[in-house]
């Protein structure tokens, strides 16, 4: 079968310019490029997030820690009946 290693690549890579020469880049390569390298990041930051999240889970073993306590809820203040001026006493 056909066989491309990287030094032929490389070498067609290396040579395609000077036989082809200095020709202007089209207008949406530059844009496609750009388009590509934000999806390439945002692929990036997904993959370390969900690395993170896996190591965090590994790390996780629920008998070893503490249960958080709940946090703490306060009551409304008791409010002043319709017509009075006056706030109830306690």
């Amino acid at each position: 079968m056909l066989e491309v290693g990287f030094s032929e690549i490389a070498l067609i890579f290396g040579t395609a310019p000077i036989m082809l020469g200095p020709r202007p880049v089209p207008r949406p390569v530059p844009r496609l490029a750009a388009d590509v390298g934000r999806s390439a990041g945002r692929a990036r930051a997904m993959a370390r997030h969900v690395r993170t999240q896996l190591e965090h889970e590994a790390r996780f073993d629920p008998l070893r820690e503490p249960p958080r306590p709940p946090p703490t809820i306060h009551p409304p203040p008791p409010r002043a009946e319709a017509g009075s001026d006056e706030p109830k006493p306690a």
